[in-house]
């Protein structure tokens, strides 16, 4: 008899368990409330979501707020110079180096304009060694990469001064070797927005170590600096700004989409939902040679 009540007794935790757990009263996941969607984005929406999202860091509207903030040019730096601020930016002014096509004749030209140095809010018309002086623990540097190794979350830039076919070599190190000791050295953040589109194949500490290797080369090649900071890419500003998670699913495309890519965006309805109407947003966004 002692049995017979224990083996109902059994029975009857397992009947209960088993309709609690399909009734959604327990459940240790509930995968119907996750959805997905996708989107493309050219490499010119991917430089302005990720704009918008390095905006909106804590770290980055703090040091808006209290100290300074320095964002170097680059292609992708410019829409957080531009979200931040407010202030409209030609894109051939923001730039320094840049790679190009054989016909630069062909791309937009403009007057080049400082980094943007911004101190407690308040823009500063300050050269970028001047400027670094001023940091202190809990200021931002902002820089883009020119290589990106996503998966170790390492990112390089390359040294080079002028925005010239054959790059030529900065003797101080370009804007990294003029920010990256006070950088180190005081503690600053340093936020790299890099879009997926610099991914590269292979080791970049390998790669970084191959560029500055003193050997003959038949015409000039920078060398170039590992970047060890934030990094920032199109799947982090998605995460960001809805809490949606994403990856990505292709990469590259043709009419306007090359070096752009598919993501796919999942999680709550609300979330995937918030994720769409957000790249909705950037659509449309000019690439740089307009």
């Amino acid at each position: 008899m002692k049995r017979l009540s224990r083996g109902v007794i059994f029975l009857f935790a397992i009947t209960i368990g088993a309709s609690l757990l399909f009734s959604g009263v327990v459940s240790a996941a509930e995968p119907d409330k996750i959805v997905q969607a996708g989107s493309v984005l050219t490499t010119a929406e991917a430089k302005r979501l990720i704009g918008k999202a390095v905006a909106q860091m804590e770290v980055v509207k703090n040091a808006y707020a209290n100290g300074t903030v320095i964002i170097i040019k680059g292609t992708t730096t410019r829409c957080v110079a531009e979200e931040l601020t407010g202030i409209k930016i030609v894109p051939a002014e923001f730039v320094t180096g840049r790679l190009m096509p054989k016909q630069p004749e062909l791309l937009p030209k403009g007057k080049s304009i400082n980094h943007v140095v911004l101190e407690k809010g308040k823009l500063l018309d300050i050269p970028l060694p001047e400027a670094a002086k001023k940091l202190k623990p809990g200021d931002v540097v902002m820089k883009g990469a020119n290589a990106l190794d996503y998966k170790n979350k390492l990112a390089a830039g390359n040294i080079m001064v002028g925005p010239h076919l054959g790059f030529v070599p900065g003797p101080d190190g370009g804007t990294t070797g003029i920010t990256m000791p006070y950088i180190v050295a005081r503690k600053v953040h340093l936020i790299i927005p890099v879009g997926l589109e610099k991914q590269i194949a292979g080791d970049i500490v390998d790669l970084t170590l191959k560029m500055r290797e003193p050997m003959e080369s038949l015409n000039v090649l920078p060398s170039m600096w590992l970047l060890t900071g934030e990094i920032v890419t199109e799947l982090e500003a998605i995460k960001m700004l809805t809490g949606a998670t994403a990856f990505q699913a292709n990469s590259g495309g043709v009419a306007g989409a090359e070096g752009g890519g598919w993501y796919v965006f999942r999680g709550t309805r609300d979330q995937v939902e918030k994720a769409l109407s957000l790249v909705k947003s950037v659509k449309g966004e000019p690439p740089y040679s307009e």
